[in-house]
């Protein structure tokens, strides 16, 4: 967290990144409460999903999708659906399988809609 937000906030603006913050918070917290409602969550680990996905959409090309996404996506959720399958542990693999995707919905988003001005 304190190493990507500096350089997204340089990209994108306090603003927005407050915006993921509390997007991926209510999200993830919404489908934990939704799938195991006995289960709390502690921790940031979504958010910092989001912001590693995020972080690959920083040198966004008009047309393409970032090679650096499709590889931070496969290697970074694949690891956590692989994990999430085969370790008990008392982590919230779901986290951070969400919070990646919003991470990459909210960057491609984002530089579309720059692109567009």
């Amino acid at each position: 967290l304190l190493l990507l937000g500096p350089m997204l906030e340089e990209k994108y603006s306090s603003r927005v990144l407050l915006e993921v913050i509390f997007v991926t918070a209510f999200v993830t917290g919404l489908a934990n409460y939704i799938l195991f409602p006995a289960t709390a969550l502690c921790g940031a680990s979504g958010v910092v999903f989001a912001f590693i996905l995020l972080s690959s959409f920083t040198n966004f090309r008009e047309g393409e999708i970032p090679v650096t996404f499709i590889l931070v996506a496969v290697l970074f959720i694949g690891q956590q659906v692989w994990d999430g399958i085969t370790i008990r542990d008392n982590i919230s693999h779901m986290t951070h399988i969400i919070g990646g995707m919003i991470g990459g919905m909210i960057g491609y988003g984002l530089n579309c809609k720059s692109r567009v001005k």
